[in-house]
Formats: C-alpha cells, sequence, structure tokens
C-alpha cells in the first residue's frame, strides 16, 4: 500500500510513496487511488505533458479544481504556493523533484495532490513527462495564474535559462492578483 504524506508547508496537499512491485520482467506500479485523499472528489479527466528539458509551466491555480500529478518519465521539479488568503500555509512555497534520478539512479514513482487554491508549477530538469490526473473537466474560467517568477514567492525551479510560456510570462504577481479570483481556505468545489 502507497504512503500518503501531508505536507507541513501546504495544508491539504499530499506526496504520494507508492508501492512498487518489480521482478526481471520489469515492474508495477499503482500511481493514484481515490482513497488516499478523505474529503477529495473523483478524478474524472487524465491529461498528459511532454516537455523539453528547462521548460517553465506554471505557476497555475483553480478555484475549484484539484490536480494529482505523476511523473512516469524524466524527472521535473514541482513548486507549490499557497495562495489560499488567511489559511493556515497562506503565503508558503513547497518544492519537490519527482521522477527518474537523472544521475541515473532508481525513479522515485512518487506522486503528489494538489488541492484548490495552490498555485502550481513544474520545471523540466530532464526531457520528461507529466501525467495528471483532475477533478474537474477543464473550463477556462478556473484556469488562472500567478507570475513564475514572483520574488515573494521565491520559487527555486532549478533550471538556468527557463523556456516559459506567452502566458505564463504575462500572469501577475502575488501582490496584484484581483480579489474576485483569489483563493480563500475551505474552498468549495462546484
Amino acid at each position: 500500500m502507497a504512503t500518503v504524506t501531508p505536507i507541513d508547508e501546504i495544508a491539504d496537499a499530499f506526496v504520494v510513496v507508492p508501492d512498487v512491485h518489480g521482478d526481471e520482467r520489469g515492474f508495477f506500479v499503482e500511481t493514484y487511488r481515490r482513497n488516499w485523499f478523505p474529503g477529495g472528489r473523483e478524478m474524472i479527466q487524465a491529461n498528459r505533458g511532454d516537455r523539453r528539458q528547462g521548460a517553465v509551466v506554471g505557476l497555475h491555480y483553480h478555484l475549484h479544481q484539484a490536480d494529482y500529478w505523476y511523473v512516469p518519465f524524466g524527472r521535473a521539479r514541482v513548486v507549490l504556493h499557497d495562495l489560499r488568503a488567511g489559511g493556515p500555509t497562506d503565503g508558503t512555497t513547497f518544492t519537490v523533484d519527482l521522477g527518474a534520478d537523472p544521475g541515473g539512479g532508481p525513479h522515485d514513482h512518487r506522486g503528489i495532490y494538489i488541492p484548490p487554491g495552490v498555485a502550481h508549477g513544474f520545471s523540466a530538469l530532464t526531457d520528461m513527462t507529466i501525467t495528471y490526473l483532475v477533478d474537474g473537466y477543464y473550463n477556462p474560467a478556473d484556469e488562472l495564474g500567478v507570475a513564475w517568477d514572483d520574488p515573494e514567492i521565491a520559487a527555486d525551479w532549478g533550471v538556468t535559462d527557463p523556456v516559459v510560456s506567452e502566458r505564463d510570462r504575462t500572469n501577475p504577481l502575488r501582490a496584484d492578483l484581483p480579489e474576485a479570483v483569489r483563493p480563500h481556505p475551505n474552498l468549495r468545489k462546484g
């Protein structure tokens, strides 16, 4: 059974270390189970992204959607920042590397659960693939962002020459988020 550990820096977020079963044929790993996250909704959409080394994606956030990320190929640095105004971990940043050890060590197979209201992004430390499950269908009105390079967030992306999309280059600073799209604690998914 997987080990599900709360992230102290980000309330309601979790790192999952699944059991890996292997033999001379290869391995099997259960990457996600709904019952690992009491109180969470069913994940209803799966997505995959392939990124080249140096790419930075984020920081994105949703008011109504949770994500579960897993890196089956390559290595990613995941950055979370709690935007939930007045919440117990408001303003904290958490960073974790997921996926294969670029030095040739074993793949760690960890996943990460991201609740609504927490900004999230990743950098490709190597060429990589990320899969993510979400508990809401794509909704452009709930696709929000904050500046990936905001000094208040102070994210360490682990890349020297980041490749960033136009969307992510134009996201506002945390201090400039309009109140209408500012997350608050105890967000209800809708």
